[in-house]
């Protein structure tokens, strides 16, 4: 299974642009044969929204944005599935007690021929994200042609909810556990208190204090096994590069394999590199592929 990581810079509310540079680098890599490809959270919006009036222009209906005729486009081209973070707006039912909108933090995934396979919304919100987005019902896991048992989080839901939950409950690395995926894919809008020079400077370089705890958040995975029929699951996280206002972002888009006690690294970028990650992962875990759904 091939699987890749568009790692980039999205210019805050510059969806032209974001959706351009996202065609670049794809087009610069030129990749071939791909199971999956996965962007950042929020990937063609930007990230650091202060406000529902800030980031009211830049909300996409459900599935139906241009994140979504993007990611719809790219899978059709590339003959594989797309996973890609958005800002969502639903209309709730007039009678709901509710206000009349409801806005996510969502994540669309699109098959290999055009078709919305699942749109899952952020369960743990960050500070930023409570500023104009509700939680969603809780984290997916689903059965995919091709890619087997999937799970999908956006990037706070790996850490303890609202940093209050102990840090043992480990929420979502059980849920991959009880849905035993093969598969996990999580779109992240991750910070990192480097300085912004760091980040230019050692561009190539991976933040390893944020890699070392992305992998402590996985600890019950590490001590269980992996759970595809290898042994092994294959985690993928997607991460963005840049500065936006005071929040600075760690990159290091890494794909990993989880089995009993290691985790082993097959692939990862550095901490402001602008590039596609591409990770070939053994196919044992998956059956077939997804290209006709």
């Amino acid at each position: 299974m091939r699987i890749a990581c568009l790692q980039f810079n999205p210019q805050l509310g510059n969806i032209a642009h974001n959706l351009k540079r996202a065609e670049a680098i794809i087009s610069r890599a030129d990749p071939v044969d791909l199971d999956v490809l996965i962007l950042p959270e929020m990937a063609f919006s930007g990230y650091n929204f202060k406000s529902i009036a800030e980031i009211s222009f830049h909300l996409e209906p459900t599935a139906a944005g241009p994140s979504t005729v993007w990611a719809r486009s790219m899978a059709k081209r590339l003959g594989c599935y797309v996973v890609v973070g958005y800002p969502e707006y639903c209309a709730r039912s007039p009678s709901s007690p509710f206000r009349s909108v409801a806005r996510y933090n969502s994540t669309v995934m699109v098959s290999p021929l055009g078709n919305v396979v699942a749109n899952y919304r952020k369960s743990f919100l960050y500070t930023t994200d409570e500023s104009w987005a509700e939680e969603g019902p809780g984290f997916y896991a689903g059965e995919v042609k091709g890619l087997g048992n999937v799970s999908m989080g956006i990037c706070m839901d790996l850490n303890p909810k609202q940093f209050i939950e102990p840090w043992e409950k480990y929420e979502f690395a059980n849920h991959v556990l009880k849905n035993r995926s093969d598969l996990v894919l999580m779109s992240m809008a991750w910070l990192t208190m480097l300085t912004p020079e760091s980040l230019i400077e050692q561009a190539q370089v991976p933040d390893a204090d944020t890699l070392a705890y992305w992998v402590q958040r996985l600890q019950p995975l590490v001590d269980a096994g992996g759970q595809g029929p290898s042994g092994e699951t294959i985690f993928v996280i997607c991460n963005r590069v840049g500065v936006e206002s005071e929040a600075h972002y760690a990159g290091t888009s890494v794909v990993v394999g989880i089995t009993r006690g290691n985790v082993g690294v097959y692939g990862c970028l550095g901490r402001g590199t602008e590039d596609l990650l591409v990770c070939d992962v053994p196919d044992g875990n998956f059956a077939g592929t997804g290209r006709n759904v």
